[in-house]
């Protein structure tokens, strides 16, 4: 039977209060480490482990000790499970479902547990675990392979004799508020990323804090950019499936990559095309940096041609259109399905610049507005001649980076 400690009142009431604000994860914790520390406990250790809706990793794990304080880790997604992970207690207590497990380190530790021996040689006594499921009983039991939401923490001491029934009991109290608050603050955490991954870092950040409404729109100045790949429709005609989107997302990788370097929010992906923008603070710092993301970006596909044909797999060019003006940048479409875009007369100029490319043999055009703007650049801006563009109504002077410069084919 669990004994409620006296200083589990003021613990509970703090996690609850850092659950309702939001804390960050790594605030959180290293306040309730050192909380547990002030109630009487002699922590040294602390890990705690939770599943991560990311596309990059599968996992993260944090880590505390009484001489370094609190560090972080992400956990790549694999194919099979690590052998770390399978011969791990944590795997243990999810593998046959147990409530928590506890090991005693004095007198030796088992081996099966490679990591239970690493800890007894460096000073622990006592090992404590427990998980803490997020889902509910109806869920069905967890997959150690595939776990389901919630977490796994474990508590050691280099106390001799280890922990006391009472701190054990602190610890056992105080973990469901723990793991409420850290619940609100992963959720809030999950949200941002799938929103910044999903909907750009700039548009995600806006939806997060609010901007949510259909119609609302801010009217900005800003740098908007077309890139597109060459002969991926006929690529996409001879190649098998999985090979076309390895390809589509080597390139959409590299270009993603520089883009955001530079500044740039992806807007949307359009096919085998993308949406960008530039919009930094002012059109002079805009312009810069979209030519210099497209300089980059030259290089880099050129390296990553050269090395796709010496594999002896296909490659792909690539054309990028730059225009400068105002556009209407918000929320726009139904009320059960918006969109986070940009919309506006500069817009429709940029996709009228991007047809150019076949006629003006350049894969990277730019309108005279981005080379005003960019007015003291370095690169070495050529003019094109002055062309009439469907639906504008007056001569638009393109231009494009010397190739000198830029190492790109036409």
């Amino acid at each position: 039977m669990i004994q409620i400690d006296v200083n589990s009142g003021p613990l509970i009431a703090w996690l609850m209060e850092q659950g309702l604000h939001g804390a960050q994860q790594q605030d959180l914790l290293q306040g309730y480490c050192q909380r547990l520390c002030d109630a009487g406990v002699p922590l040294w250790r602390f890990h705690l482990a939770q599943r991560a809706f990311h596309p990059k990793f599968g996992g993260i794990g944090f880590n505390w000790t009484r001489a370094d304080g609190l560090s972080h880790q992400h956990y790549e997604y694999r194919e099979s499970p690590r052998e770390e992970w399978l011969r791990s207690p944590f795997y243990h207590i999810l593998d046959q479902e147990l409530d928590e497990f506890r090991e005693k380190l004095e007198d030796g530790a088992p081996e099966e547990f490679p990591l239970l021996p690493e800890l007894r040689d460096r000073g622990a006594t006592d090992y404590f675990a427990k998980g803490v499921r997020f889902s509910p009983p109806e869920a069905g039991p967890n997959d150690p392979s595939h776990p389901q939401e919630g977490m796994l923490v474990s508590w050691a001491t280099d106390r001799p004799g280890g922990f006391s029934n009472r701190e054990l009991d602190l610890i056992r109290t105080t973990l469901p508020h723990l793991g409420l608050a850290l619940k609100s603050s992963s959720n809030r955490q999950m949200a941002s990323d799938l929103l910044q991954v999903y909907l750009g870092r700039d548009a995600g950040r806006r939806v997060l804090s609010g901007e949510i409404q259909r119609g609302s729109s801010q009217q900005i100045d800003a740098v908007i950019c077309l890139f597109d790949l060459k002969g991926f429709t006929e690529l996409s005609e001879r190649l098998p499936g999985t090979e076309l989107i390895d390809m589509l997302n080597g390139y959409f990788g590299l270009a993603v990559e520089t883009i955001q370097a530079h500044g740039g929010n992806i807007l949307k992906f359009m096919g085998d095309g993308m949406l960008t923008m530039f919009n930094l603070g002012s059109i002079e710092e805009d312009a810069h940096a979209a030519l210099a993301a497209a300089n980059e970006l030259c290089g880099k596909i050129r390296a990553c041609n050269t090395e796709r044909e010496a594999q002896g797999v296909p490659t792909a060019g690539f054309t990028l259109a730059l225009h400068a003006g105002t556009i209407l940048y918000g929320n726009i479409g139904a009320e059960s399905r918006l969109d986070f875009t940009v919309i506006g007369q500069a817009v429709n100029q940029t996709a009228r610049i991007a047809g150019m490319h076949r006629s003006v043999g350049q894969n990277i055009i730019m309108s005279e507005d981005v080379k005003l703007a960019a007015r003291g650049t370095n690169h070495d801006l050529v003019s094109l001649g002055r062309y009439m563009l469907r639906g504008v109504a007056e001569p638009m002077e393109l231009y494009t980076i010397n190739r000198g410069n830029c190492g790109c084919s036409g």
